[in-house]
């Protein structure tokens, strides 16, 4: 029997043409009856409408006769969403559906751009549905007055979960969503959208907290995934990372001539920036069709890249992971994607971009950077056929982020720590956290902690005659307010022209490495470096044509272990004499040559090959782990050798494995007696390979940031970063001095080691080694699996004035003049 509350929704979906899928149905059902869950369903497949329309039927069923009439109802139903860009179109999509039902509500944005008039306006008449971010949401708490704009709220919905759930924004959500629960009324709910991730319960629980029953409910859609793989002409048998891309512009073009509108994913912004110059010198007739979209360009011109998008006036846009979530780009027909993505969940992602609509199959390309990454593009053939993705793990006790909602609380209405305390245990995060913990933090909030009871800017919280705990100095409240978006990632410069136009950011890190006069590309644009003064880099246009390109610091994304899993499958089916795809088909001269040489490492195998050259004796190890796993590792594996030998090592790492270079013989038999990959003093071993201290340091800037104990400055008039990195320093050794048990230093230390090297699943890599059965090679040659590692050894240590093509090919030469 159908529903009645579900007659409007119904009537509006028979109006458009269309049928709601049974989740949709399911949702809205659940929601009405006052469940909270987790909505998991493909991108393009309708789920904003899945918890959109349950927040209207609500109000048409509470207030049957005279829902259409306008009037001041208060917010009724809050939306969050990781990302600004994403904001505008729900805005659309969902005030269009009032406006066709006549419903008269009024669906708003409020984030970091909304100005102080339309703030103004909200506060007098607030909207009925707020869309908003984790970040705008904790300023709302910091009001004073929020317990009556909460009171009236029925709903909070978390868009694009998958997102949030492992980073500290996550954890701001948590946080907030447990304290508004605690203020309104009972039939409050809480609901997110989520793509798949491999731990769904676990992102359910990250959501719901410990107190309400994980609910999911899954959308049994088959959204058909279609990945075409763009083949080289000429499959090189010593592939090396990088080199073969824009070798492939010729069978890229027609791609993108045959379609309407296109989008190309490149995994970092450098090579967004060298895509859309080679694409324009090849093209230069496209000028004004193509546009380039990343993070670090203005958010003026992503806007307008967006917009002229939707409008179906631009022909192509190359962009990274900026365009990666759900935005709403119906006019896309295809999507390339240039080198592996490195992960299950963005490949699908992206690939969601295309046939962004209910029904329609998703069609991307995969251009491989080196002939190996085909058998990444099988790999993921693979996963997405077996539904199989990544899973994210939500961050344990990270108290900066607990400190700053703390400081938040008090700066608004205030709290009893009494009251507080139950509400943040309920939340996943911090369901471990301790009276003595919360004490600690308390301490720190109202006289400094241990170290700072000395500086009034530390003393922020003070409790007041009826025990409540507030911020009562109007300039400690208002840094506060200003310092509430700090969960970031780098700190950036902001580049500008001499007269003070801005085209966008960039790291830090890489204008560190640079000279005055150095040139770099960005925004298209062939730049100058003139001058770095506070926060900017000043520059200039160049017309001289430079092959420096901007390297960005997140240039170097590592293979998920899922996606290893698969690979060293391919490689166990290959060595099985089984042949799944073409992809694979395509390299067998690789892996033939491979296996001719030496052996192609599997599933059961884990495999050490030594090489003579005229660079010194080589070692390579293939532990198929992923780039960052390979860095910690062959740290650790060099620390190792260079206690039992005297010698001095090189290193070189890519997704695959790690090279070890020595002026010196080194026996992989006798280093493999020594246990070098034995997990015992592990923890110790790690901490002297690596310079612990000083990712602690870089950790602790964020951290201390977060918490509040650095100010980044007022607008228009921000801190130097040198300034920021000085007060951070100090801090640090504060601390260390005066206050070792701070809590803030641990999870500094904590956070260098599993964040910034995945100690976890290092530990786990290293137990997986030793159950493999290892076999070592002495090949006479490089092989194609070290091969790639010697070149990337190559240019990243390479000082000489000969390009490295030139170098690889004469190296190339002379072992084709050896076979």
């Amino acid at each position: 029997m159908e529903d009645k509350r579900l007659a409007v929704g119904l009537e509006y979906f028979e109006k458009k043409g269309w049928t709601p899928f049974p989740f949709q149905i399911e949702t809205w059902t659940d929601f009405l009856d006052g469940k909270s869950g987790l909505l998991n369903a493909p991108t393009g497949s309708g789920k904003t409408f899945a918890l959109w329309f349950p927040a209207i039927l609500e109000f048409i069923q509470d207030n049957p006769h005279s829902w259409q009439k306008a009037r001041n109802n208060g917010t009724q139903l809050i939306w969050v969403t990781p990302l600004r860009a994403l904001a505008q179109d729900i805005q659309k999509a969902m005030q269009e559906v009032c406006d066709v039902i006549g419903l008269p509500w009024q669906v708003a944005v409020r984030n970091g751009d909304t100005d102080t008039k339309t703030r103004a306006a909200m506060k007098r008449r607030p909207p009925e549905c707020l869309i908003t971010t984790p970040e705008t949401l904790h300023v709302l708490i910091a009001q004073s007055d929020h317990q009556a704009m909460f009171q009236t709220v029925k709903a909070i919905v978390v868009d694009e979960w998958h997102e949030l759930v492992g980073n500290k924004r996550g954890v701001q959500v948590q946080l907030a969503l447990e304290y508004i629960q605690s203020i309104c009324p009972l039939t409050f709910r809480r609901w997110a959208i989520s793509a798949t991730i491999g731990n769904l319960e676990e992102a359910a629980q990250a959501l719901l907290g410990e107190n309400l029953p994980v609910h999911i409910i899954k959308a049994k859609i088959n959204k058909e995934i279609i990945l075409q793989s763009v083949f080289p002409e000429e499959i090189e048998k010593y592939p090396w990372s990088g080199h073969l891309g824009i070798r492939m512009m010729d069978q890229v073009i027609p791609i993108i001539e045959a379609g309407k509108s296109v989008l190309m994913f490149t995994n970092t912004r450098s090579q967004t920036e060298i895509w859309y110059q080679k694409i324009l010198d090849t093209r230069p007739d496209w000028a004004g069709w193509i546009a380039m979209h990343h993070g670090s360009l203005d958010n003026s011109v992503r806007a307008w890249v967006e917009n002229a998008l939707h409008e179906g006036k631009l022909k192509l846009v190359i962009c990274t992971s900026s365009l990666d979530l759900g935005v709403d780009f119906r006019p896309v027909d295809r999507v390339i994607q240039v080198g592996s993505p490195k992960g299950v969940a963005r490949f699908v992602q992206r690939a969601g971009r295309a046939g962004h609509q209910p029904g329609l199959p998703s069609k991307i390309f995969f251009v491989p950077t080196n002939s190996l990454e085909l058998i990444e593009a099988a790999a993921l053939r693979d996963a997405i056929e077996k539904g199989e993705t990544e899973s994210q793990f939500t961050p344990q006790l990270p108290y900066d982020v607990l400190i700053q909602f703390l400081v938040t609380l008090a700066v608004g209405a205030g709290f009893d720590p009494a009251v507080i305390f139950p509400i943040v245990t309920r939340t996943f995060s911090f369901r471990d956290l301790t009276w003595k913990e919360m004490n600690w933090m308390m301490d720190f909030i109202t006289k400094g902690g241990a170290s700072l009871g000395s500086y009034e800017d530390y003393l922020k919280v003070v409790q007041g005659e009826d025990g409540i705990y507030r911020v009562t100095n109007k300039r400690i409240a208002m840094k506060h307010r200003l310092s509430m978006g700090t969960i970031v990632s780098d700190p950036t410069l902001k580049v500008k022209f001499k007269n003070g136009a801005y085209l966008g950011t960039v790291e830090e890190s890489f204008i560190a490495k640079m000279k005055i006069g150095d040139r770099f590309f960005f925004t298209g644009k062939s730049l100058e470096l003139l001058q770095v003064k506070d926060l900017s880099a000043f520059v200039r246009v160049s017309e001289k044509k430079t092959g420096n390109v901007v390297s960005w610091s997140g240039a170097r994304m590592s293979l998920s272990s899922m996606l290893a899993d698969k690979i060293r499958e391919i490689f166990q089916q290959y060595n099985s004499g089984v042949i799944k795809s073409e992809e694979v088909r395509r390299v067998l001269p690789i892996l033939d040559l491979q296996s001719k040489l030496s052996v192609v490492p599997d599933r059961d195998t884990f495999l050490i090959e030594t090489h003579r050259s005229e660079e010194g004796f080589h070692l390579f190890f293939y532990p198929f782990e992923g780039r960052m796993i390979h860095e910690l590792m062959s740290a650790l594996i060099a620390y190792r050798i260079s206690q039992s030998f005297p010698v001095s090592l090189n290193m070189a790492m890519n997704d695959y494995g790690f090279e070890l270079l020595s002026d010196v013989y080194i026996s992989p038999e006798e280093i493999m007696e020594e246990d070098i990959f034995s997990l015992k003093n592990i923890d110790r071993d790690i901490l002297h390979c690596v310079n612990e201290s000083e990712m602690s340091r870089r950790k602790f800037r964020e951290i201390a940031s977060i918490a509040g104990l650095i100010f980044q400055g007022y607008p228009g008039k921000p801190m130097t970063f040198k300034h920021v990195q000085a007060n951070s320093s100090l801090l640090f050794q504060v601390f260390e001095q005066y206050d070792p048990d701070s809590l803030l230093l641990k999870q500094a230390h904590k956070e260098a080691l599993n964040q910034q090297m995945e100690q976890e699943k290092f530990v786990q890599a290293m137990t997986k080694i030793n159950r493999l059965n290892i076999v070592i090679k002495h090949p006479v040659q490089f092989t194609p699996f070290s091969f790639p590692l010697m070149v990337d050894r190559l240019s990243r240590s390479s000082i000489s004035s000969e390009p490295i093509e030139e170098k690889i090919a004469k190296i190339l030469a002379q072992m084709t003049a050896d076979d």
